[in-house]
């Protein structure tokens, strides 16, 4: 697949988004705090992954933090005197963590957290949201809220527990300690653990293999996902149907079968 020129988004310094090659890259850039979520940051994420979904150019979203040391190290705590000062802040602060969140966990295309570094709290709750997983060596993840006397609420809790289990949970919170990468990958918390200096680019090539597979396919699985974390009496199988069924009448179809018979690879259109 030929790479499109790179194209910036217009966003704050604090959150950084660019797509090249089908890939869409969001960075938290927030170095001098560990690339530590702002208030704002969580407000503007939501904005980016609408973005990037309404987007045909970019097939995969790739999420990662600036520099070397850190992916995400928790929300930003020296904001929360401010942010967190009365019931209604609190409110708006949960409401726009809860939106970031959900936009995630929702983005209609293939979401992967690039982790270097500290992946601690909220960082660690960002990159669960994603559907892959992909980690330095290097990389240390953990949840301290029992270290602070945070409450941690159940949505939260929730979703780790459907990527790691109950026993990986609680492992988790109870100890409140940082884990390492191996670790991580024990637990099933990362898809694939490499070497700091390959992070990028096996990164890069893992986003460039989903972006060249069929748009319609990924969606059509994406959905499928998302629905299997639903309770079943709120699944929308009609829905997952029809988008199967669009798969098999679509374009990308006949060229996958056309490029499959001619040995070669299959140039998809997303219709």
């Amino acid at each position: 697949m030929n790479a499109p020129a790179t194209a910036a988004i217009p966003m704050t310094d604090r959150l950084l988004a660019e797509k090249k090659g089908g890939i869409g890259w969001i960075t938290f850039n927030n170095p001098a705090r560990h690339n530590a979520v702002s208030f704002e940051m969580w407000l503007k994420l939501p904005v980016v992954l609408a973005e990037f979904a309404a987007d045909p150019e970019v097939r995969v979203i790739v999420l990662k933090g600036a520099g070397e040391k850190a992916f995400v190290a928790g929300a930003d705590i020296s904001q929360f005197k401010e942010k967190r000062s009365s019931e209604d802040a609190v409110q708006a602060y949960n409401k726009a963590a809860d939106d970031a969140s959900k936009a995630l966990q929702e983005c209609p295309k293939p979401t992967i957290a690039m982790v270097r570094g500290y992946c601690i709290g909220g960082g660690t709750a960002i990159a669960v949201n994603c559907d892959m997983r992909i980690a330095s060596e290097d990389a240390k993840f953990g949840v301290p809220a029992g270290k602070l006397g945070l409450g941690y609420r159940f949505v939260g809790i929730k979703r780790l527990t459907d990527v790691v289990g109950p026993q990986f949970t609680a492992e988790i919170f109870f100890t409140a300690r940082q884990f390492t990468a191996q670790e991580a990958l024990q637990m099933n918390l990362v898809n694939r653990v490499v070497p700091a200096a390959e992070l990028e680019k096996y990164t890069t090539d893992y986003a460039s293999t989903i972006a060249g597979n069929a748009p319609l396919t990924l969606a059509s699985v994406k959905a499928s996902i998302i629905e299997c974390l639903k309770d079943p009496a709120k699944r929308d199988l009609d829905r997952l149907q029809k988008m199967v069924d669009a798969c098999y009448k679509s374009e990308d179809y006949k060229e996958g079968q056309a490029a499959f018979a001619e040995k070669r690879k299959p140039v998809f259109k997303g219709k």
